[in-house]
């Protein structure tokens, strides 16, 4: 018994060692940042980002969206590909 609370807290003291010890996996936060969204405008209805409110925004694929207000959110997760789109034009129209 004596020896397995022991155990116990000598890995209890390598785990506080190791949480504060500042070292983190830097790799995979960068690869958790969604690529920011392009438009000034809301991807479904086409409004102006804050014409309604705080934007809601999401994460799709890795790929952040934004919505002028809750009531596109279905219309966008109904159909992703139909929206989408509009991403692959953007800054292409000069």
């Amino acid at each position: 018994m004596k020896k397995t609370i022991a155990i116990l807290m000598s890995s209890a003291a390598l785990l506080a060692i190791t949480a504060c010890s500042g070292e983190r996996d830097t790799t995979s936060a960068a690869a958790d940042t969604p690529t920011p969204y392009p438009l000034d405008t809301c991807i479904v209805s086409g409004e102006p980002l804050g014409s309604m409110g705080e934007p809601v925004v999401i994460v799709h694929e890795g790929q952040e969206i934004k919505f002028c207000c809750d009531a596109c959110l279905p219309g966008f997760e109904e159909d992703p590909a139909r929206y989408l789109g509009k991403l692959e034009h953007a800054g292409h129209d000069n």
